[in-house]
């Protein structure tokens, strides 16, 4: 095979992986918009197998779209793991901040570690089939996807406000600012600023497995992915796999190229199709051309790294007990009584279906949707959940149900989304200007977007400290009309805490 071949190859692989992450990033942005392309923008997602299976075996529900999971298993039962290679948007951004200056100064772990992957993978399976789905925030699409909506992203809107802000004193950049940002929002970046809790933390997690390319080329591939380990499987059995031939001089080129580090010259430089993405690149550097991508009806060797018996009891126990140690406040039947779904959703259903993509996140227009930290207990953390008082459920939207790639919140009509109940609205009365202060405040009410309002202003004379009578319009919160939109809260002028607050209907959570 002439050198140029291999090349080419590369080229391809390349321009596939570029693409491919475009196509991601297209689809992130588009998810701003939802509507008539809601179906479509869950496309990545539902492509996920790890996401889709775990799913699967939580809900104990089959979705026809998630079978979309099913073109990537072919893929990888016909061409290995090329999707890690060739299509994941999380191992292109890996590849594109490689790290490489750091590898001298670093040993790679000893092989044992690649086993660590199948350990990930069998704790996310057992845990979901025990209805825990807590630990898909490893999976790498839904991790990706996750860290750009609440870390990226609004840091991007951040800067390129504080641009336009900075420019637009200059009058003869007035006109293609305004242009500008009438492009951009709201289809790409908000009309206001939406800001999401902790944002810090998903930035970390995302920079930290960017930074452990320092200990090896592709780290989290190697070592850590589940959806890597799964998919490894398969690729025991793939039907295209890298051959080696006789001709080899074992020049070690191959090894010294290999991102997975696969490449065993003591085993004639030969791979494990489990561990090789598919990259091309030591077809590339070989200069006799003895690398060949060739059909296999033959299952690849075990290795001492890959799951045994052992190994996946360890896992399956390892699995039940982290299940146990996450559902500990459901078992203790602690409460929540703040504790908002998005409309439609139930703590229970989203326990078992949420995947933690944070597609609805990105959806929401007024960012009311947060991802938990504690306020679901252990079990919730990173679920979806409304803070009125950093966003409210806009009365004429239903995109996050639209966006779900797994139905955890439900496709709502605009019309059955209006009167699904979230939660009751309560004044609190020492906290209320009107009912502490004894001065008109009507925003509650005045913001209320119900054809019947669920608050009603009622005059009332009251005294004063210097014992004047003042009439003062008291907000009341009819209940049986309440949704719980949060918009009340969201505009409540009270500093801090809002004098009027959504809680959980009838107080609490009910597990």
């Amino acid at each position: 095979m002439p050198k140029n071949t291999g090349a080419r190859w590369v080229s391809l692989r390349k321009l596939s992986q570029y693409l491919a992450l475009l196509v991601f990033m297209i689809f992130f942005v588009m998810t701003r918009s939802g509507g008539e392309r809601a179906e479509l923008l869950a496309l990545p997602i539902r492509l996920d197998p790890l996401a889709m299976l775990a799913h699967l075996l939580s809900s104990k529900l089959f979705l026809v779209s998630s079978s979309l999971a099913l073109v990537t298993i072919i893929l990888t039962v016909v061409f290995g793991r090329a999707w890690c290679g060739w299509l994941c948007p999380l191992g292109t951004v890996l590849d594109l901040f490689s790290l490489k200056r750091w590898h001298a100064l670093t040993r790679s772990p000893s092989e044992t570690w690649r086993g660590v992957k199948y350990g990930i993978l069998t704790v996310v399976l057992v845990a979901a089939l025990l209805g825990n789905l807590t630990l898909l925030v490893l999976d790498p699409l839904t991790l990706l996807f996750r860290t750009l909506t609440v870390s990226v992203w609004p840091l991007l809107d951040q800067v390129i406000t504080s641009a336009e802000t900075s420019l637009y004193r200059f009058s003869f950049l007035a006109g293609p600012i305004s242009s500008f940002d009438t492009w951009v929002r709201p289809d790409i970046l908000p009309t206001e600023p939406v800001g999401y809790r902790q944002t810090w933390i998903f930035a970390a997690v995302f920079l930290g497995v960017v930074a452990l390319n320092a200990v090896a080329p592709r780290f989290w591939c190697r070592y850590l992915c589940p959806l890597g380990g799964l998919l490894g499987l398969f690729s025991k059995a793939a039907l295209v796999q890298r051959e080696v031939r006789e001709d080899c001089k074992g020049c070690a080129l191959c090894t010294d190229v290999c991102p997975t580090g696969t490449i065993d010259p003591a085993k004639g430089f030969a791979s494990d199709p489990s561990e090789c993405t598919m990259c091309m690149d030591c077809l590339e550097a070989c200069p006799r051309s003895s690398v060949a991508f060739t059909s296999s009806l033959s299952m690849a060797a075990w290795n001492e790294y890959d799951p045994n018996r052992r190994k996946v009891l360890t896992s399956v126990g390892a699995g039940v007990a982290a299940v146990a140690m996450l559902g500990i406040d459901r078992l203790v039947g602690k409460q929540y009584p703040y504790l908002l779904q998005p409309p439609g959703g139930s703590l229970n259903d989203m326990l078992s279906k949420c995947i933690r993509c944070g597609m609805c996140m990105r959806a929401c227009p007024t960012g009311a949707i947060q991802p938990a930290m504690l306020e679901a207990g252990l079990e919730g953390v990173w679920s979806p959940i409304l803070i009125p008082r950093m966003g409210y459920c806009d009365y004429a939207c239903n995109a996050c149900g639209q966006v779900c790639p797994v139905e955890a919140i439900p496709p709502l009509s605009v019309e059955d989304k209006r009167v699904q109940v979230i939660g009751k609205a309560i004044i609190d009365q020492d906290h209320c200007i009107a009912w502490a202060d004894k001065t008109d405040c009507i925003v509650c009410e005045e913001m209320c977007p119900l054809p019947e309002k669920a608050v009603e202003l009622e005059p009332t004379e009251m005294f004063r400290e210097d014992g004047t009578v003042v009439t003062v319009l008291l907000p009341e919160v009819l209940s049986e009309r309440c949704t719980g939109c949060g918009i009340c809260e969201y505009k409540c002028p009270v500093e801090g805490e809002a004098a009027i607050r959504v809680t959980a209907i009838e107080g609490e959570i009910v597990f």
